[in-house]
């Protein structure tokens, strides 16, 4: 779940997990009605809707190599539907059941944990827009000379960078108690709060440390007795690892449904992702905030959380009060998504039509399934029960065309890391909106959080609608340059800003793989020259100085290809499990941060000394120009080195 950029959407993540090249083909959605009338609106009953469900879901679920999944539909205070799929455990062949099968809804936790915020809110222990710091033991500075309110944190406009060091893994023994953990992992603060949307697990976990110090208990026994308790959630909880009497009803994880069942998952930050919950109890979730907050809310509340309205960008979809809007077919949807690294799973309330959608997914699946077979789930859905009228409007072609150029260009998302190391992701995962020939933009990227590629159309001025989804991309324009993009899947939570000319991975990656290579050449080039020099008795040309100079700079190229091995054995590491960068992996983050700056540093030093002695001594043109190239290349690395913070002792990251 490393992704959008290598960290827009990580595990726990709003939106779903890595962006990928395009899901399986025969995973995509039906296609999508052109201009549907209400007379066309299919009956949203229990053998309709099975019949819908059983046409898509098991042959998506099989093609996309996933082995389970719960889906869960509810009108009012009724269920329509909760049908299990495939496997809980494929080995043992015991098959999914809405009732019988606890899943891992991921971030979807978040909305316990806004409810109970609600909660707090409601009996006046809590205020939304008072400094948090009244409600904690220990101080977050204000950035700008402006505090964080519970507001910020519900809306993800905190302002606070991505940080994995204390996310997830498979050791129980990593569970701390949220007053250990949020000083421990307070990450920096990169934006004003209040101006950008950048998703934050930490965030959301630190609104849960306050839901236990404004209630004096502890967050777990709080979310059993104020919210489980009412709505008779016997087979829910956030307690990690599970309570010994829903250990036998949890479903195994897979990255794919023909690997073997990974371990069960301990999410630190528990308010922002540890639940463990049948589709049965999430049903009953959604029929209390359908019901205007049922047992748990006062309706007046309920409305105060689904009703805001936060500012976004252009007309996309905005942040409520922790649900994100999901706008299809002309309909508003109040929605989260969710995943750990192998559940996958998102919830949707349309409040206007009383109606509740819920899936959950014990599998990744090839190249990413489950994010298309969510957003085909959604699309198929609202076609199929909710249709509306298609957007017909269109920018004529020679205003497209200029507009498509503006936006042409490399972006860096705001959730992401900006201070600390990880933030060398974002360079090699870089977000790139291109241009056709035909004057159409092109976002790969982000084709994987649908069944397939984009086909954008612009239907108001940098206004971009994709013919297949009805989903919006917009941009913000500031004296005739775009300054913000995003697009509805992930307006509510990020915003993506074009990358700044000295970080610009359009040349600094090619410089970057141009340097290595360089630096790999020179390397190599000197044992190689030396078993040359002994086959055929040869000298070497350089004596005193200049050969003390050539070997200094070749070992530090050796150094750096040293120091490059491991941050790829880092990076390779944890994309598989992410778990191993939170503790098992220290020892050699700490190693690199200290062998990067020593090796580049070394190297630029060094080739320089060499190249200043190759001029100095009018060596052949050959080897001054290879000199050259050497310095470049150091000088290229210690941009990087300084400009991705691969260096330091900070162990929040």
């Amino acid at each position: 779940m490393i992704g959008l950029a290598a960290l827009a959407t990580l595990p726990l993540g709003a939106q779903g997990p890595a962006p990928r090249e395009t899901a399986p083909e025969p995973v995509a959605a039906p296609a999508r009605a052109t201009a549907p009338s209400q007379a066309e609106t299919a009956n949203l009953d229990a053998a309709d809707m099975e019949a819908w469900l059983d046409g898509f879901l098991p042959y998506a679920l099989a093609r996309g190599g996933i082995a389970g999944a719960v889906v869960v539909v509810v009108r009012g205070d009724e269920v329509v539907l909760q049908k299990g799929y495939g496997y809980a455990d494929v080995a043992a062949r015991e098959a999914v059941t809405p009732e019988g099968t606890l899943f891992r809804p991921g971030s979807v936790s978040k909305l316990f944990t806004w409810t109970a915020v609600m909660q707090m809110v409601e009996e006046g222990k809590l205020d939304l827009d008072t400094d948090v710091n009244r409600y904690l033991e220990f101080e977050i500075p204000p950035f700008e000379g402006k505090p964080i309110t519970l507001r910020d944190i519900m809306t993800h406009t905190a302002g606070f960078e991505e940080s994995i060091r204390y996310l997830i893994t498979d050791d129980p023994e990593a569970v701390m108690s949220l007053g250990e953990l949020m000083p421990l992992a307070l990450p920096e603060r990169v934006f004003a709060p209040g101006t950008t949307p950048a998703y934050s697990n930490y965030a959301t976990a630190l609104a849960g440390h306050i839901v236990e110090r404004a209630s004096g208990m502890n967050f777990d026994d709080y979310v059993d007795s104020r919210i489980f308790d009412p709505l008779d959630m016997t087979r829910s909880t956030f307690r990690q690892p599970l309570p010994k009497r829903l250990e036998p009803l949890m479903s195994e994880g897979y990255a794919v449904a023909t690997g073997e069942p990974k371990p069960f998952e301990i999410v630190v930050p528990a308010p922002a992702g540890s639940l463990s919950a049948t589709g049965a109890d999430m049903g009953k979730f959604m029929m209390a905030h359908l019901n205007e907050g049922g047992p748990l809310l006062n309706p007046q509340t309920a409305r105060m959380m689904h009703d805001f309205d936060a500012p976004g960008v252009g007309p996309l979809n905005s942040m409520a009060l922790g649900f994100y809007e999901s706008w299809v077919n002309g309909r508003r949807a109040i929605a989260h998504g969710g995943d750990t690294q192998w559940f996958h799973s998102y919830l949707w309330l349309f409040p206007e039509d009383d109606i509740g959608l819920y899936i959950s997914m014990n599998s990744d699946g090839e190249e990413g399934a489950s994010g298309a077979i969510r957003s085909a789930l959604f699309h198929g859905f609202a076609d199929r029960y909710l249709p509306g009228e298609e957007n017909q409007a269109r920018v004529d072609e020679e205003t497209a065309r200029e507009h498509a150029a503006m936006l042409a260009g490399n972006y860096v998302s705001s959730r992401g890391s900006f201070t600390n190391f990880m933030r060398l992701l974002g360079l090699l995962g870089s977000l790139e909106i291109t241009v056709g020939p035909d004057g159409k933009i092109a976002f790969p990227a982000l084709d994987g959080l649908t069944a397939g590629a984009r086909d954008w159309v612009e239907i108001e001025p940098f206004v971009w609608q994709d013919t297949a989804t009805g989903e919006r991309l917009a941009a913000e324009v500031v004296d005739g340059r775009v300054v913000r993009v995003s697009l509805d899947p992930i307006s509510p939570v990020m915003v993506l800003e074009p990358a700044p000319a000295a970080y610009n991975p359009a040349w600094l990656l090619p410089a970057l793989m141009a340097s290595l290579f360089l630096v790999l050449l020179a390397a190599v080039a000197w044992p190689v020259r030396a078993l040359v020099r002994r086959r055929f008795g040869a000298k070497f040309a350089l004596r005193e100085r200049s050969l003390l100079a050539w070997r200094v700079s070749r070992s530090f190229a050796w150094l750096t290809l040293a120091a490059v091995a491991g941050w790829i054995w880092l990076i390779i590491s944890f994309s598989s499990d992410l778990g191993s960068i939170g503790g098992p992996l220290d020892w050699l983050i700490n190693l690199l941060r200290v062998l990067t700056p020593v090796a580049t540093i070394g190297l630029l030093v060094a080739s320089a000394w060499h190249l200043w002695l190759t001029w100095q001594q009018k060596r052949p043109w050959t080897m001054r120009v290879a000199a050259f190239l050497l310095v470049l290349a150091a000088a290229v690395l210690v941009w990087v080195t300084f400009g991705y913070n691969l260096y330091g002792f900070g162990m929040v990251y």
